[in-house]
């Protein structure tokens, strides 16, 4: 990257920079930061707070490769020459990445989905450094930590998503686990999340089940998109034959299906991912001999999905797109993925194609862009149009319509239980009667 962004500019740039800072060579600080002593603008900082402070305030127009009359292109290289250094988890030069990322001023961001399943030994002490890895490039998301591995998905500027990339792959624990490719990005920023939470779980995917009883390593047999898309192709044909041996699963949430999902397929409808055991439970005649292509939003679902689907030794094969919709539509826009894809921050859905196969909750016109259910005590998504919206009609249901009105004229901090009539009339875990004629529709 250095040689093809140029890295002698890129070099003599760093170069300027670090001398116009007075910033002393790395090696001549302790690596862990504490008692350093930092230099800049004659001025001596003892805390690797203070002269991130500094630098933030007084130095946010210097951009290396801008001192040395650098282009964008090999200007955008000299911030490759501190990850080298940051690699090596050297804290102290940390105040020059997050100078730089603030200095880009690029408008341009984007979100990064990922997973990756490990042995952690110490999940805290990878979290605190996930935590710090997050606040210095000014990322947003939700990263989770457990024992078994990482999941995560993160927002903001393109040089901060970068780096944040790269220095993942550099992590000794990720080392010839997690690669570039496992990293799914879409158009968006910081702004697509309210914060950045970072924490500690049990699952690094909720699906109520411990990993130790059911692993990761048990996993179905991953295709690649255009493995898939082969098989998919090849289920669709027969099934319009009434021939098929395949059950194509969507092992997503209901309400992540009914905006998007595969021709022909099978989605469950749950409200949660923990409830997908139960419904495997509660269908296993379902599955009986048969060939399963599952698929989820990144492929992560499917990782313990399909171990726990196998573990009930019903199904012939089990299969799981790797990279999930998200890899499934970087090479199949037009593919057999009909609608919008769901992601859980703020933008709600991504889309590839024009297609929109859902309604309105109220008036039926095609719609497909959720709100958050307009009732305080409700966290319920709903699909309601701009016409209805303009209406009142911003609730998921007639019950919750009746209790915002009553929530309005409590006295504030009193809450309602959240009950409404879309929890009440759907069974916790549905019992599916597959039928030819929901094979030729994909209902």
């Amino acid at each position: 990257a250095l040689v093809t962004r140029g890295a002698s500019g890129a070099f003599q740039a760093f170069s300027l920079f670090v001398k116009a800072k007075e910033v002393p060579p790395a090696a001549q600080c302790p690596a862990g930061g504490e008692g350093a002593r930092w230099r800049c603008c004659r001025q001596a900082f003892e805390e690797l707070s203070g002269i991130h402070r500094h630098v933030a305030l007084q130095h946010a127009g210097d951009i290396p490769g801008q001192r040395a009359g650098l282009t964008a292109e090999p200007a955008a290289a000299a911030w490759l020459l501190l990850l080298v250094c940051f690699c090596a988890f050297n804290h102290n030069i940390l105040f020059l990445f997050v100078h730089l990322c603030h200095s880009m001023d690029s408008k341009v961001g984007e979100v990064l989905l990922y997973y990756c399943y490990c042995e952690v030994k110490d999940p805290e002490k990878l979290c605190a450094w996930q935590k710090a890895l997050c606040q210095h490039l000014h990322l947003t998301g939700k990263v989770r930590v457990a024992s078994e591995g990482i999941n995560g998905t993160v927002g903001g500027s393109k040089v901060a998503t970068n780096l944040y990339v790269e220095v993942m792959l550099s992590q000794p624990l990720f080392k010839d686990i997690l690669h570039q490719e496992d990293f799914k990005s879409s158009a968006g920023g910081a702004h697509c999340f309210p914060d950045l939470r970072v924490g500690v779980f049990k699952e690094i995917v909720p699906m109520g089940i411990d990993p130790k009883i059911v692993s990761y390593k048990e996993t179905g047999i991953h295709l690649s998109p255009q493995e898939f898309h082969r098989e998919v192709e090849q289920y669709l044909s027969q099934a319009s034959q009434g021939q098929s041996d395949t059950i194509l699963l969507d092992c997503r949430n209901f309400y992540e299906s009914k905006i998007g999902h595969f021709q022909g397929c099978l989605a469950p409808d749950i409200r949660k991912f923990s409830y997908f055991p139960s419904y495997v439970d509660e269908n296993l005649e379902l599955f009986k001999d048969k060939r399963v292509l599952m698929y989820c939003t990144g492929g992560i679902r499917c990782e313990r999905g399909s171990a726990y689907l196998r573990s009930k030794a019903v199904c012939r094969e089990v299969y799981q797109l790797k990279g999930g919709i998200h890899k499934y539509l970087e090479e199949f826009p037009d593919g057999f993925y009909r609608g919008k894809l769901f992601v859980f921050d703020d933008r709600y859905t991504i889309c590839s194609n024009e297609d929109i196969i859902s309604a309105c909750r109220y008036c039926g016109t095609l719609w497909d862009q959720y709100k958050l259910c307009s009732s305080q005590h409700c966290r319920q998504l709903v699909l309601t149009c701009p016409s209805c919206r303009n209406k009142g009609l911003t609730a998921c249901c007639s019950v919750c319509q009746e209790k915002e009105l009553k929530v309005t004229s409590r006295a504030s901090g009193q809450t309602l239980k959240e009950e409404c009539e879309c929890t009440r009339r759907r069974p916790r875990i549905p019992i599916e009667r597959l039928s030819q004629r929901m094979l030729d529709t994909g209902d």
